[in-house]
């Protein structure tokens, strides 16, 4: 099957003989450029994958390359991607300046990062975006975002704790969602790591879950045709809960089911 062109989505129906076995989940994966110490390496924390093995996927790891021709050949072998956290995205291609607490990821990363995601969400493929890959997903659809929670966003909660690398806020979740399917109903602490933050939503998105202080953590697509998921916090690190984990059990669900109808998950 060749991917479609940007008017059209992501033909489910046309992989519905893989269906029968387990989804194909792309993860994309960290960069960091050689030094006169090191090479140039490419890594990736081990809680994405495992995530998804557990889940009931295979995942598919895809290094960072150059050629948009390249990236739809890859996509149109999967079956959904996730989007994994990291350093900051460069604001200045988005018309914004550096803040003096940006740390930004490598440039060739960047440039991966922003044409697969803007692959992804031209074919509306089944996508799970975590914290800076959530950040991407609200980038690439037009949204914008807080280059630093503190500036933007009064009497805000501390989202990241340098000194404690399992640190933790509550959540509030809106219901009928996702979200709420994973999580439901009792105090709900999730682990939270970013300085940055979505200001203004991109339209296709509908939050999904709040801080306390208002600051948005999750959202989900409002369009049927398209499933597509962002957390800001992660579910994937070593202090997440066994909750947080179901939401790679959703996600890898829903791909598996394949009907985009059926995964409207936003009420």
């Amino acid at each position: 099957m060749a991917v479609k062109s940007q008017d059209q989505s992501w033909d489910f129906a046309s992989r519905e003989a893989g269906r029968t076995g387990k989804p194909l989940i792309g993860l994309n994966m960290d960069y960091c450029a050689a030094t006169r110490q090191r090479p140039a390496i490419g890594y990736l924390t081990a809680g994405y994958f495992d995530c998804l093995i557990r889940a009931g996927a295979i995942p598919v790891v895809i290094p960072p390359l150059y050629q948009r021709a390249d990236v739809e050949r890859v996509l149109d072998q999967l079956d959904g991607f996730v989007l994994i956290g990291g350093a900051d995205l460069d604001p200045r291609r988005d018309r914004c300046q550096l803040h003096s607490t940006t740390h930004l990821m490598d440039p060739r990363r960047e440039d991966f990062d922003r044409m697969l995601g803007r692959a992804i969400c031209e074919h509306h493929m089944p996508v799970l975006g975590i914290g800076a890959g959530m950040q991407l997903l609200n980038v690439v659809m037009n949204g914008t975002l807080s280059l630093h929670i503190p500036d933007d966003f009064e009497n805000a909660m501390p989202h990241y704790d340098r000194n404690d690398p399992e640190h933790r806020h509550t959540l509030v979740v809106k219901p009928s969602s996702l979200m709420d399917r994973v999580y439901g109903e009792g105090e709900i602490r999730v682990a939270s790591r970013h300085h940055m933050a979505i200001f203004e939503l991109a339209e296709p998105f509908a939050v999904t879950a709040w801080a306390p202080d208002g600051i948005i953590e999750a959202f989900e697509s409002a369009d049927p045709d398209w499933f597509a998921i962002g957390v800001q916090f992660h579910p994937e690190c070593e202090a997440a809960s066994a909750l947080d984990f179901g939401i790679f059990d959703e996600f890898v669900a829903g791909v598996r089911r394949g009907s985009r109808q059926q995964m409207r998950l936003v009420a």
